[in-house]
């Protein structure tokens, strides 16, 4: 069982700002004019489309066919009619587009078809094919797909339920846990059994005393042993290497998942996520969102996938001087390069920032060395270090410093003297090797490609040529046998015997072919109507009738040729005497 709590290196202590959006419940936020509900919710996978533009849909059904080993299905969150299929911005710093169902709502709310699943009776693939049905996500950031962080069902002794949510701003996980505690506690059951883990640890902040209070009630109702620690605010204690390391001791290594160390971590909206798609059959269509920051109205609202951030804002009634909208946290967000773009599976928190709430960062200055970044990082990494990689565009050695261990969470911009955007150069950095892979994996491909037709032309080739001399060499045999025959015996055969032989075995070839020709000829006369046959007998006895008057009524031609010098010579005379 979980003892003593741990620490992770490094972490810091900003302002948490919980308060603003902590008191009110959550509110269902209303239906928007148009839905744009992205194919892709994730970095990692996409969709494929399964509708129509003119369709109707229901509640809760599938548009989107889940693609790859990664893939989730897409459904439409409310009743109504597909307007558009089409390219969208998407919620990213980019600002790039993706495929889009545009979802035009009826005011219905006209729910598919579903019913409960019973994962008792159903087997373990079974269960996980339906959470992948139900686009079940990580619903902490990461939007990784839980039927695959499930794993195979054997090598995790503890299961982490991860309540920490120790970025500044953020509440909608406090709210959930407050207000729906069994039904989190319900799912992450399942979620237990699933993995085959031995014991379940809720781990939540110690600034959240309303959601201990909550799950501690809801644990000692449930028939399972569950334990709900208290773990101390610090940033990121809600990382999962971090979460892990301070309620196990377990100190994940470099390239390495928790998976392998017998531990999984999953996001208590995971979890209700899960509760709601085995209890009532319903997949994936709506979460719990943050509205704050500049605004008078902060809060937590249950908003449909696909709402347009524009139409949402209102709720929170942002002030004057807001000039710009975060999505996600002030340590990990971005700043939304447009309004228009959709609420997904990931989107947790909207903040409204102003030059007040929010100045903007000093210029950025030279870096001094000072290793503050280092003493903060989590990862225990030296950002410093892959600073200067990534600035150079020296991608090889950032990886060899382990770029990809880094959690983007934002501690080494925070403490860095020079205000140097660090995890802008390291995203920019693991963007970059990204891209080169791809594009390395695409040019093999390609050379694969190109290299396997020249083998199936070389291939043909040979099995053509072969071809070839085996029907050659069969000649040859039949015409050596040929001329053997023929030969006296005890003589070998020559060249003109075997010439004569191949122009028998051609004239017989001919005679085969006529023979076949005229066969074809007869049975097509066979097959002729009696009126057809009439009228060729007629056409022939025309035919016929012509030829004869024609020769008929040629002229008799004498030809007079006059006898040569040599002719008359030799011709005798008549009364002359022979010659002796």
């Amino acid at each position: 069982m979980i003892g003593r709590l741990f620490k992770f290196h490094g972490g810091i202590k900003p302002d948490a700002h919980k308060n603003e959006s902590a008191g009110p419940a959550i509110q269902r936020a209303p239906l928007p004019a148009r839905l744009v509900v992205p194919l892709r919710q994730s970095p990692r996978a996409a969709a494929t489309c399964m509708v129509e533009v003119g369709q109707k849909v229901l509640k809760g059904e599938r548009i989107g066919e889940p693609e790859g080993f990664l893939g989730t299905a897409v459904h439409a969150p409310t009743s109504g009619t597909v307007v558009d299929i089409a390219r969208h911005p998407m919620a990213h710093p980019s600002g790039l587009d993706t495929e889009c169902v545009v979802i035009e709502p009826d005011g219905e709310e006209r729910w598919i078809e579903h019913a409960p699943f019973d994962y008792h009776a159903a087997s373990r693939e079974e269960s996980l094919a339906w959470l992948r049905d139900c686009g079940i996500v990580g619903l902490g950031g990461a939007t990784f797909p839980s039927h695959v962080k499930l794993g195979k069902g054997s090598g995790i002794e503890t299961l982490i339920l991860n309540g920490a949510e120790c970025e500044p701003w953020i509440t909608c996980d406090d709210r959930l846990m407050r207000e729906r505690a069994a039904d989190v506690l319900a799912g992450a059951n399942i979620l237990r059994e699933l993995i085959g883990a031995r014991e379940l640890v809720i781990g939540i902040e110690d600034n959240k005393p309303e959601a201990i209070a909550a799950m501690k009630e809801a644990a000692a109702a449930s028939a399972h042993g569950v334990k709900v620690v208290a773990v101390p605010a610090l940033y990121p204690a809600g990382g999962e290497k971090q979460l892990i390391r301070v309620l196990t001791g377990i100190e994940i290594a470099y390239g390495k998942l928790g998976g392998d160390y017998g531990v999984q971590c999953f996001n208590v909206g995971t979890a209700h996520a899960v509760y709601r798609a085995f209890a009532h059959g319903e997949p994936l269509i709506s979460r719990i969102v943050t509205l704050t920051g500049n605004v008078d109205n902060a809060g937590n609202w249950e908003v449909l996938i696909g709402t347009p951030v524009e139409d949402l804002l209102p709720l929170a009634r942002p002030r004057a001087d807001t000039d710009r909208t975060l999505l996600g946290g002030p340590m990990m967000g971005f700043a939304l390069p447009r309004l228009d773009v959709p609420i997904v599976k990931g989107s947790n928190c909207l903040i409204c920032a102003s030059p007040k709430l929010f100045p903007p960062a000093p210029p950025e200055q030279p870096c001094i060395r000072c290793t503050e970044c280092s003493k903060a990082c989590p990862a225990d990494l030296q950002p410093f270090e892959l600073y200067w990689f990534s600035r150079s565009k020296n991608f090889g050695k950032a990886q060899e410093y382990h770029l990809f261990d880094c959690i983007e969470c934002g501690c080494c911009s925070f403490v860095c003297p020079a205000h140097i955007p660090l995890v802008d150069y390291f995203r920019f950095s693991k963007s970059e090797i990204w891209a080169r892979e791809r594009d390395k994996t695409a040019a093999d491909q390609a050379r694969e490609r190109f290299e396997f037709r020249n083998f199936r032309q070389e291939r043909e080739k040979a099995e053509k040529a072969a071809k070839l001399a085996a029907k050659a060499a069969e000649t040859r045999a039949k015409l050596a046998e040929g001329t053997a025959g023929d030969a006296p015996a005890g003589a070998a055969p020559d060249a003109a015997a075997a010439e004569d032989r191949k122009k028998a075995l051609i004239a017989a070839a001919m005679a085969r072919a006529k023979a076949q020709k005229a066969e074809v000829q007869a049975h097509n006369t066979d097959n002729l109507s009696p009126e057809t046959q009439a009228e060729i007998d007629a056409i022939e006895a025309r035919r016929r009738a012509l030829d004869a008057a024609t020769a008929s009524a040629a002229p008799t031609i004498e030809l007079n040729v006059e006898p040569t010098t040599e002719q008359t010579a030799a011709a005798p005379t008549a009364g002359a005497e022979p010659r002796p």
